[in-house]
């Protein structure tokens, strides 16, 4: 009995601990990004309250041909107006060495959070969408098996 009343406090306080307030990948076909294929999430923010740390996270393998990755990233709001338009660029392999950054639990897939904003104050409360394109110079970008965005609650201060 003991010991089941450890397990589950310890998983509530794991349980407690997940700030998440969305999170959702887009896969791709056949581990490539083409220009066509634009990534869109759409989800919807409670409460303005507090500003929220929004993350873009990437899934790649060894295939993908470049140390870079370049999106092009865009929030709207429930209206369609742009209210964040930024091109993002982030390192998915060492230049100099080529050694993949990034966590791996897949043999040659490794994952990837890379910080958006570390605090976005939405408006207000309601429905939004985020948009990325890949803005490389290849019309299909081998190598990259999906992406997906990440948006996090401000965690209570003691």
């Amino acid at each position: 009995m003991r010991i089941c009343m450890i397990f589950i406090t310890a998983i509530l306080l794991i349980s407690c601990t997940d700030h998440r307030l969305y999170e959702y990948h887009y896969d791709f076909d056949d581990r490539q990004w083409n220009t066509g294929d634009t990534a869109i999430f759409s989800f919807e923010i409670p409460t303005t309250e507090k500003p929220c740390p929004v993350y873009l996270q990437v899934r790649n393998s060894l295939d993908y041909p470049f140390a870079r990755l370049f999106v092009k990233y865009r929030l709207f709001d429930s209206a369609g107006h742009v209210l964040d338009d930024q091109l993002l660029s982030h390192y998915l392999f060492d230049q100099k060495t080529g050694k993949p950054f990034g966590e791996s639990s897949l043999g040659d897939v490794y994952d990837h959070r890379f910080t958006i904003s570390k605090g976005y104050a939405f408006p207000y409360a309601g429905k939004y969408s985020i948009r990325l394109e890949q803005f490389m110079r290849l019309d299909t970008l081998p190598g990259i098996s999906a992406v997906g965005i990440r948006i996090e609650h401000q965690p209570p201060q003691p």
